[in-house]
């Protein structure tokens, strides 16, 4: 199998190192968009912009240039990863339309324009691909140093299922199966932007018991969302739901948890963001959320409490506030 990456960021590069050190037979290419940052890990053999200090193997190819080349060479049996940002998914899927090989992305969240999760953009752009998502509770630097992690491919085509696990499933990363791409996608998004309200709970030093109630009550949110766009509230319980969103919230290598702990410093959106020098996706997606919710009528307080605080509307404690005022209801989701 030819496994193609396209997108030489943290995540990208991380998942060509896994995939170049398992002791398959797999090919693997990692495609950066700027030739001198491809000739600049050529040389180097490592990506000091996005994962500083972690040798890149031998064996795995960097290359560079249009994908039209890579379009025409791909085969049914090969396996094309996208790990841009989610702005760049509708323009790759488009130059990747014609393509035979199977198609993954990796990005996270809504798109900002139209509030399409990711398969529903391919569905509209690439509609012929099998394609799926590779998703799951994984950051790039632990991936990239081979600790243990576990991801989810999504797909309704089993053959993507399977072109996933045989890339990257080994003995430090595991790859389950799952056909629900909705609530894979819809976990993948959500987490996000309750990892920004975490942040905010964290960095006002609110307690651990506020930490628990809101990645419990976030998770609620996230599964009403889900089911009401088609999902199995099943897969919440999983590795894409719960899973990532207790990593999201509360590891230190979050980017969007460290969004909210910014900004319960004082720090503007605009200055919280600048300092991470990567992309956040919950600042991206919140709004989306937030509107995809609202016009299928679903409750996502807290969501809608990070989009007025994103927007300006709302103080750092004022949002708390107006979480903790609301009055009582039932448990159930």
């Amino acid at each position: 199998m030819q496994i193609t990456i396209i997108g030489a960021g943290a995540w990208g590069t991380a998942l060509a190192i896994a995939a170049s050190r398992s002791l398959s037979a797999h090919r693997v290419s990692l495609h950066a968009r700027d030739a001198a940052q491809a000739q600049a890990m050529q040389q180097q053999r490592r990506n000091e912009r996005y994962l500083p200090g972690i040798d890149l193997p031998e064996a795995l190819s960097i290359i560079s240039g249009p994908l039209d080349a890579l379009v025409q060479s791909a085969r049914p049996e090969d396996l094309i990863i996208i790990a841009t940002p989610m702005a760049g998914l509708r323009s790759t899927l488009q130059a990747l339309q014609g393509v035979p090989a199977s198609v993954a992305w990796l990005c996270k969240g809504f798109e900002a324009d139209s509030g399409l999760m990711p398969h529903e953009v391919q569905s509209q752009v690439a509609p012929l691909l099998r394609a799926g998502a590779l998703n799951g509770p994984s950051f790039a630097a632990e991936v990239a140093r081979t600790q243990p992690t576990a991801l989810v491919a999504a797909s309704p085509h089993a053959s993507v299922r399977d072109a996933l696990v045989q890339a990257f499933h080994g003995s430090a990363l595991r790859v389950y199966a799952n056909d629900d791409i909705v609530g894979v996608e819809v976990g993948g998004a959500v987490k996000n932007v309750l990892a920004i309200a975490t942040g905010l709970c964290d960095g006002l030093d609110l307690g651990l018991n506020a930490r628990a109630a809101l990645i419990t009550r976030g998770l609620a949110e996230m599964t009403r969302l889900g089911v009401a766009l088609g999902a199995k509230p099943e897969t919440f319980m999983g590795l894409s739901g719960l899973g990532d969103l207790v990593l999201t919230a509360t590891g230190d290598l979050s980017r969007n948890r460290k969004v909210g702990l910014l900004l319960a410093q004082g720090l503007s959106l605009e200055q919280a963001v600048t300092s991470l020098g990567h992309v956040a996706e919950g600042v991206y997606s919140a709004r989306t959320v937030h509107q995809r919710a609202r016009q299928l009528g679903v409750d996502m307080p807290i969501t809608e409490a990070v989009v007025a605080l994103l927007d300006g509307r709302l103080k750092a404690f004022d949002a708390v506030q107006v979480l903790m005022g609301r009055g009582p209801r039932g448990e159930a989701v």
